[in-house]
């Protein structure tokens, strides 16, 4: 989870946005959509032609009895009509019969809306029907814009946000020495140590909602770039993206002495100096700053390092970095071998470079509480695979032995007790995928159909379908990771079992879900209008419309116990976006909130919206 900053067709009148203490109020589109009993949930980013595709429909099991549904087109005309399906389950006490509408039958790429007649009346949202490609490319070109908008140094994208040039100090950067926190990771226990530098750690993206750089969380997600690239080569923007965390990461390995760079930024300070977690600000408000006082630190940012010049390297850091190199070796492979043999280079350097006899604590980033990783074996995986494929591609001797150790290192991760699902703190599903691209292997296989399989138990008792666990974070990438892992799988295998879960899965963080909202901004009627975002609230639209943060994806909903503190700061424009209606749609322990102090719920991450990115890319053929 981020550490610091990191909506509901759901049938509300109208959403409150408090701006300098007053509550201003707009209306969202009104097709019917007052507060009622009765609710319609559909994927709002639309459905695959030749698919099946679900709806839900919310109430009481007495208004909902005698029930039935039509499809309209945008000319109001009837193009499908049916009985609404069985009864999953209860969601809350005001909702106590969740039903299904099918709409497999409905082919005919368009625009409709559901309509609820007979002993219950109501709306849904638009959606649209089209084929796979149209639909998933046009989702992945969003997640590239929220790339673009996350963007830092002189190389940017301006964008809707009119981002401008930041953190150009970060050309010529200090290192320093670990810093040492207090057991809850929120306070510098003693003063920095210089160490090094300068170093050039300029350009990359923001991580989440602040303006830290990890390489932790820039490896996972340059490498989903680079492999989304693979799958959907065409979208626009796509291949410069993740050509732009490359050369970031490119930046963070120092090949000459064998260091790698962990952080750019304090991610906490200490009554002397203030971190990133401090001041709500634009970016580019930093390099006005004083080179002294408590304000140095974001001025002058230090850079930590994951390892002494030339010693191993924290093994979850090493793998996921080389499988990073590897996949550019295999993205240059065709058009530019000599380039490509560079990347293969360096990512066999930090391969071989791991600290493959590791106890304690891994090297993630600096307080390690923001993002706690307890397995590394499926990194060394990671590693191994893309090193292998890169060495057949390129004719390397090395293939077959690095083909052996990926093979090693994926029966070390299922035997191991740290075993997850894709998501930030394991990538085995990547491995896994690509190692079986390599040869056959039962075990990856097995593995990849024991995540799949975990989602599927959760979903099949959940009243919407839900494979992820809601009360918790990271609910929505973890859906999108379970998306990308059928995929994933399906291709590897040749076996389709999970086709239906994984449309299931991308339905409900996009709009079929209890909140009926999207989780993606920008994505369908209702999606969250005020992100925990610096450069969102500060330069965008409050409202969801206009300047809009389009493409990042958010945490979604939480445990309720998680939402008792809300982040506030200074110059903070406050946003809160139809807080009683949401309260109406929480249920099983879960709570979601599109208030720009909820970093639980509505902070964006490069993390969440990458995984998003590559299960639509993956879906897209």
């Amino acid at each position: 989870m981020p550490s610091l900053l990191r909506r509901p067709w759901a049938l509300v009148l109208g959403l409150a946005v408090i701006v300098g203490g007053a509550a201003v109020w707009y209306a969202l589109p009104s097709h019917g959509t007052q507060p009622g009993p009765v609710v319609i949930r559909v994927d709002q980013a639309g459905y695959v032609s030749n698919a099946g595709k679900e709806a839900f429909v919310m109430g009481s099991e007495d208004e909902l009895a005698g029930a039935h549904f039509d499809v309209v087109d945008t000319a109001g005309r009837t193009v499908l009509d049916g009985r609404i399906g069985p009864r999953t389950g209860a969601w809350n006490a005001g909702y106590d019969s969740v039903r299904t509408l099918d709409l497999s039958a409905l082919t005919r790429p368009g625009t409709y809306r559901l309509r609820l007649a007979g002993t219950a009346t109501a709306e849904s949202p638009s959606f649209k029907v089209a084929p796979a490609a149209e639909l998933m490319k046009g989702l992945a070109e969003d997640n590239v814009r929220f790339f673009q908008a996350q963007r830092d140094g002189a190389d940017l994208v301006p964008g809707v946000l009119d981002r401008k040039p930041s953190h150009l100090t970060d050309r010529a950067a200090t290192v320093y020495a670990a810093p040492h926190y207090d057991k809850d990771g929120t306070e510098l226990k003693e003063p920095l140590r210089r160490i090094g530098g300068p170093v050039d750690v300029s350009g990359g993206w923001f991580d989440a909602g602040d303006f830290l750089k990890f390489t932790h969380t820039a490896s996972y997600s340059t490498a989903q770039l680079l492999l989304a690239q693979r799958s959907l080569p065409d979208t626009p923007g796509l291949a410069a993206e993740a050509r732009h965390g490359l050369d970031w990461l490119d930046k963070m390995w120092d090949g000459r002495s064998r260091t790698l760079y962990a952080q750019v930024g304090m991610g906490a300070g200490s009554k002397d100096v203030r971190s990133d977690h401090d001041v709500w600000r634009l970016p580019q408000d930093d390099d006005a700053l004083e080179a002294s006082g408590p304000d140095r630190m974001l001025k002058n940012r230090p850079v930590f390092r994951a390892n002494e010049p030339g010693a191993p390297i924290s093994p979850n850091l090493a793998g996921r970095v080389a499988a990073v190199f590897a996949l550019a070796a295999q993205t240059d492979a065709k058009n530019d071998p000599d380039r490509a043999r560079q990347w293969l280079a360096k990512a066999a350097a930090v391969y071989q470079q791991a600290d493959t006899g590791h106890t304690g604590e891994l090297v993630t980033v600096f307080p390690h509480s923001f993002y706690p990783e307890d397995s590394w074996f499926d990194d060394m995986e990671f590693g191994a695979a893309e090193l292998a494929l890169s060495a057949k591609e390129l004719g390397d001797m090395r293939a077959e032995r690095w083909q052996d150790e990926a093979g090693d290192w994926a029966r070390k991760y299922i035997a191991s007790d740290s075993r997850g699902t894709l998501g930030l703190a394991d990538v085995s599903a990547l491995a896994h995928a690509d190692l079986i691209k390599l040869g056959p292997s039962q075990a990856a296989a097995d593995d990849l159909r024991r995540q799949l399989d975990g989602g599927e138990r959760r979903a099949a008792k959940d009243p919407l379908r839900a494979g992820a666990v809601y009360t918790d974070f990271d609910a929505v990438p973890h859906t999108f990771g379970l998306v990308a892992t059928a995929r994933l799988y399906a291709r590897a295998t040749g076996d389709h079992r999970y086709d239906t879960f994984a449309e299931q899965q991308r339905g409900w963080a996009l709009g079929a879900n209890a909140w009926g909202t999207s989780f993606m901004i920008g994505t369908g009627e209702v999606y969250p209008h005020c992100p925990e975002h610096q450069v969102a609230n500060l330069a965008g639209s409050l409202t969801g419309t206009g300047k809009v943060l389009r493409g990042a994806v958010v945490n979604g909903p939480n445990g309720s116990g998680k939402l008792t503190e809300h982040n506030s700061f200074d110059r903070m424009r406050s946003c809160e976006a139809g807080s009683a209606e949401w309260k109406r749609f929480d249920g099983k322990g879960a709570r979601y909130l599109d208030h720009v102090g909820a970093w639980q719920t509505v902070e964006p991450a490069d993390d969440f919206t990458s995984t998003a990115l590559l299960a639509f890319a993956l879906s897209a053929g």
